[in-house]
């Protein structure tokens, strides 16, 4: 049990209990409630955290009691109770111009421990409610702990430090430094930096580093993979372009993003005096990174032929990796409030010190907003035969309108004639922007730039007219 006497102020209690009751906040009177107190704390240690304040009535009227050392013993006495121990913090509160003291009982959630029992029973929250948990609640909770303790990434690999990515490990430390979530000052060896991340156990090397450091993936480490593809129309009948890659997890997620870049269609606009056009992905960066590194760290890699998948259709992008969803999470639970539980955590607390993933399981509300944002329909989470999608769907998707700056000279050339002036005939344009390239090679480039809805033409034979588009959304 731990005491403290500053650690919160009388503002911040009067500003807890205006907001009243909750699934993680309740009140008692005076210790003399020490037993529901105590069945309270042990509901909340079993969902998702929470306090017991004491010293405020249901009104909320805070009222206080005198702290004497025997009350302090009888909670001590009363949290021996717990099996196992409970990671209870008790904040004493002094009330201005009084005696008398709150007594905040903070209970943290602990994945990794739970389920908590007190006195014989488990308990667990429902909204304001504290009730005892039923039966196959607790198993579930069992298998959880055991799940936390014994998981294919904790596992000692049968590779050693040399034959890990010493460079990336120290990137780690450097990006993790500059994020403010390593030290600075810390010795950049590698293998204090593994030490640090929980990567290593007794000086082995855990599955965790091979995946996220490792050098050399086949034979031992196949499911270590990444499959890309960019298909033509809305199935997989036919690869415009596919790829399958062997590598630990961070040299995977920069392949992803370059496949990305090379074959999203972009959404452009080109402004008056302007001669480029202002290209963005179709879908925002940051939301498909978040979906990538959620596919990284949640995925089962105890599947030896598992891999994370890439799919890039006419109609929409997935994001695929074996695996269910954690214990206790639904895919409807993914678009709200939801704890993070990483199947992986000592991968997840690597892409965390980089900066690449935060610890809140906000992830992939954060994918959903971003989305909407960028005026996209929210995207789809999917579980099926033991794997676990995201869909991203556009408000439009033309697949012909594919990424558009990779434009010549002479093309570039052709955009400012019309943007100088628009309704220009094909004879008129070539004599503007230079009668020196073949005819056919300059109807080449036109048709190009028309594919790329940079440019468009009205009528039809002679009398026919190019002008920019000036505002393209694809």
């Amino acid at each position: 049990m731990d005491t403290a006497h500053t650690s919160m102020t009388i503002n911040e209690l009067e500003a807890v209990v205006r907001r009243g009751e909750s699934d993680s906040v309740e009140f008692k009177k005076s210790t003399g409630q020490l037993t529901r107190t105590a069945e309270s704390l042990c509901a909340f240690l079993n969902g998702h955290g929470g306090r017991v304040v004491v010293g405020v009535w249901p009104d909320k009227k805070i009222v206080g009691q005198i702290v004497a050392d025997g009350t302090l013993r009888d909670i001590a006495q009363c949290l021996k109770r717990f099996e196992p121990p409970a990671p209870i913090q008790i904040h004493r509160v002094p009330l201005p111009h009084s005696d008398r003291e709150v007594l905040v009982l903070q209970a943290d959630v602990s994945y990794e421990t739970r389920p908590f029992a007190f006195d014989g029973p488990s308990y667990e929250r429902v909204g304001s409610t504290t009730s005892v948990m039923p039966q196959e609640t607790y198993q579930r909770l069992l298998l959880e702990r055991s799940h936390a303790k014994q998981r294919w990434e904790n596992v000692p690999a049968a590779v050693s430090l040399e034959d890990l990515d010493q460079d990336e490990i120290l990137r780690t430390l450097k990006l993790g430094a500059a994020a403010g979530r390593m030290p600075a000052s810390m010795s950049a060896d590698a293998a204090d930096v593994l030490d640090r991340l929980g990567l290593r156990d007794h000086d082995r090397v855990l599955n965790a580093a091979v995946v996220v450091f490792g050098r050399r993936m086949l034979p031992d480490y196949s499911q270590c993979q990444l499959r890309m593809a960019r298909f033509r129309g809305n199935d997989k009948t036919e690869f415009l372009d596919q790829r399958q890659l062997h590598g630990h997890a961070l040299q995977l997620l920069e392949d992803a993003m370059q496949f990305l870049t090379r074959h999203l269609p972009v959404a452009g606009r080109i402004e008056p005096g302007v001669f480029e056009r202002a290209d963005a992905p179709l879908f925002p960066p940051i939301a498909l990174r978040e979906a990538l590194v959620n596919a990284f760290c949640h995925r089962d890699y105890s599947i030896t032929g598992g891999a994370v998948s890439l799919a890039i259709y006419d109609d929409r992008l997935e994001i695929w990796s074996d695996g269910t969803l954690p214990f206790g999470l639904s895919v409807e639970d993914l678009k709200r409030d939801h704890p993070s539980r990483p199947r992986n955590p000592l991968i997840a607390e690597a892409f965390y010190r980089r900066g690449l993933v935060e610890r809140w399981g906000r992830g992939t509300q954060k994918i959903v907003e971003l989305c909407v944002q960028a005026g996209h329909p929210e995207p789809e989470f999917i579980e099926q035969a033991g794997t676990l999608g995201v869909r991203f769907l556009p408000s439009a998707y033309i697949a012909p309108h594919r990424v558009g700056h990779d434009l010549t000279s002479r093309q570039r050339r052709i955009l400012q004639s019309l943007a100088a002036r628009q309704d220009v005939t094909f004879g008129e344009l070539r004599s503007l922007a230079g009668p020196t390239v073949a005819v056919r090679t300059f109807r080449d480039d036109l048709l190009h730039l028309k594919r790329l809805g940079m440019i468009g033409l009205r009528g039809r034979g002679r009398g026919a007219t190019w002008f920019i588009v000036r505002d393209t959304q694809q």
